[in-house]
């Protein structure tokens, strides 16, 4: 059986996008090389991931991001009072075809990974 981490109280921010398969790659190198460096700074920030999922045969993909926070105040010093609105900088939205205008949250039950 595999060992579970204690999570604690954090709170997983999830928000997708869709782009065409350059956008998707362009996104991608700027999520790590922008985006991740720039929220490490942030407290209470603690880890994100970005997947990607391909939906069709012609290219389009959809890109989903949780960033992983301590606490919902930790998300509304990154996002404001309206911890819902998507925060999508000018330059990533140039790479998308459409985004979410929101953001959900969750909170986090159990971590498997290790």
């Amino acid at each position: 059986m595999t060992d579970m981490a204690n999570t604690g109280e954090l709170t997983v921010r999830t928000w997708s996008a869709t782009a065409d398969a350059e956008g998707a790659g362009n996104y991608s190198r700027y999520f790590t090389g922008t985006l991740l460096p720039a929220l490490r700074k942030l407290p209470g920030f603690e880890g994100a991931y970005l997947l990607r999922r391909d939906l069709d045969g012609n290219g389009t993909v959809e890109l989903t991001a949780h960033t992983f926070w301590e606490s919902p105040a930790a998300i509304r010093a990154f996002a404001g009072d309206d911890i819902t609105v998507a925060i999508v900088e000018p330059e990533a939205r140039a790479m998308l075809l459409d985004f979410d205008r929101t953001a959900t949250h969750r909170s986090m039950e159990a971590d498997a990974r290790n």
